[in-house]
């Protein structure tokens, strides 16, 4: 570019101070560059992903036979199109993706380049109809969390430090990113890291960075969690497993907002805001010596519990219609309504995993029920052995298969979607006394996929 500079710009500097996800493609649709907003709203470093098919990086609903670039020539106009992505902690992200050709300096299709607009805080996340009180994909409207949607708005528009506290399954995840999207930051990063999904060593590198020459491996600079999440919101998920030696390190940052990268001894300012989650108790931690006070005060600035679902009262009812109905129009089925006993075993069942475990038992129930209404035979089968005292309504045909040692163990609230698969498998099978043909029917497949899937997951 003339009159810019009498000496080249890297291009990598440049484009990673545009404050919008940019990736590199060539000819052949692998990824090539991404910058530093991409590897955020991605959780892929450039490192991870460069050479692999962009298919296989971002998992778009617009992949395979509906990517625009199948169509596109050098001489194509930008396209633009809505889709959404799967995240590397698979999440999906909606999105507005600009697609465009790259021309190389003869005029020749160099590759493409793909920008990515994060559409979630102007969608709000699922919406439900009706008059319950929700914020964002945050429903209920029980007192404890009509309260927390009186405070998220003014906590939202500072920059201090939250902590948000609460059982498994309650949406603390959740709550965070909407403390972001509603903040002034919105326009910059959530960047989400796990602080016990990494061993120390692992984690200290993820999180600050490292240089070249670091350490055995570290053969090119790396930015960390910290880096990426400039300008916007570094969510730091189940807190109290962070080691001491990275609590001292983040307390640091937290006083002079300096980030010093593994093998540099020259810090780097970041201007990110911290919001911490745990589900356990930080000051039993503190007495313990697992947790320092210090760094425990510093982040305990605003704190916010989100009460498990039992403790809010009405709740249940709402969100058991709520996720039903988004899930039968995901799902393209036409489930009206939980029968009489289905919807009062639902609202004296504990819910053990809170909302993401209601979700889940919903989710699985409209996967399984064929017709109009969803029955208790449609509900995974462990849920029964939790209230033994309602009995499960029971099938004309006894068979083999409904015997106590055929059941799959339950899943757990949190379970992926190869454990939920296996339990609706083995569900229908309970369910079809033992007859693989009636299970087949049960769960919409044809037996073949049936065998198949059995085989898959080692079911007798």
């Amino acid at each position: 570019m003339h009159g810019f500079s009498s000496h080249p710009v890297p291009f990598a500097h440049l484009v990673n101070r545009i404050p919008y996800s940019v990736a590199l493609l060539n000819t052949s649709r692998r990824v090539v560059f991404m910058n530093r907003a991409m590897e955020a709203l991605s959780g892929f470093s450039l490192q991870d992903v460069q050479g692999l098919p962009c298919r296989h990086v971002f998992r778009s609903s617009l992949c395979g036979q509906k990517c625009p670039l199948r169509d596109m020539h050098v001489d194509t106009e930008p396209v633009c199109r809505e889709g959404d992505i799967i995240e590397r902690n698979r999440e999906r992200v909606p999105l507005r993706i600009s697609f465009s050709p790259v021309k190389d300096e003869q005029g020749d299709l160099a590759g493409w380049m793909e920008c990515f607009e994060d559409l979630r805080s102007a969608r709000g996340g699922e919406s439900i109809s009706g008059d319950a009180y929700s914020f964002g994909p945050l429903i209920g409207h029980s007192p404890q969390m009509e309260h927390i949607f009186q405070m998220l708005p003014g906590i939202a528009h500072t920059d201090s430090s939250v902590l948000i506290t609460g059982e498994t399954g309650t949406g603390k995840d959740v709550l965070a990113e909407m403390v972001h999207q509603h903040s002034e930051r919105t326009k910059g990063s959530f960047v989400k890291v796990n602080c016990g999904a990494l061993p120390e060593s692992l984690l200290e590198s993820e999180l600050f960075g490292h240089r070249k020459g670091a350490f055995t491996g570290a053969t090119e600079n790396k930015p960390g969690r910290f880096k990426l999440a400039h300008n916007g919101t570094l969510f730091l998920t189940e807190i109290g497993d962070l080691p001491l030696t990275l609590q001292v390190k983040l307390l640091s940052f937290l006083d002079d907002h300096i980030v010093y990268p593994l093998g540099s001894t020259k810090g780097v300012y970041v201007d990110a805001r911290i919001i911490a989650a745990t589900h356990c108790n930080l000051q039993a931690m503190v007495q313990e010596g697992r947790f320092r006070q210090d760094l425990y005060f510093r982040l305990n600035v605003v704190r916010m519990r989100l009460p498990p679902l039992r403790e809010r009262e009405g709740d249940v009812d709402l969100l058991l219609d709520h996720f039903l109905a988004v899930f039968s129009q995901r799902f393209q089925k036409e489930i009206k309504k939980f029968s009489r006993e289905c919807r009062d075993f639902l609202l004296r069942y504990p819910y053990p995993g809170n909302v993401r475990e209601l979700r889940n038992i919903v989710e699985f129930a409209v996967n399984i029920c064929r017709g109009a209404m969803i029955e208790p035979d449609h509900l995974p089968v462990y849920i029964f052995e939790r209230l033994p005292d309602l009995e499960k309504p029971r099938h004309e045909e006894e068979g083999p298969g409904r015997a106590e040692h055929n059941l799959a163990p339950p899943p757990s609230p949190d379970a992926s979607w190869p454990e939920i698969e296996r339990q609706m498998i083995v569900n229908a099978l309970y369910n079809s006394g033992g007859r693989k043909n009636r299970a087949a029917e049960i769960l919409g497949w044809g037996r073949s996929t049936l065998w198949r899937k059995m085989k898959q997951y080692g079911i007798s």
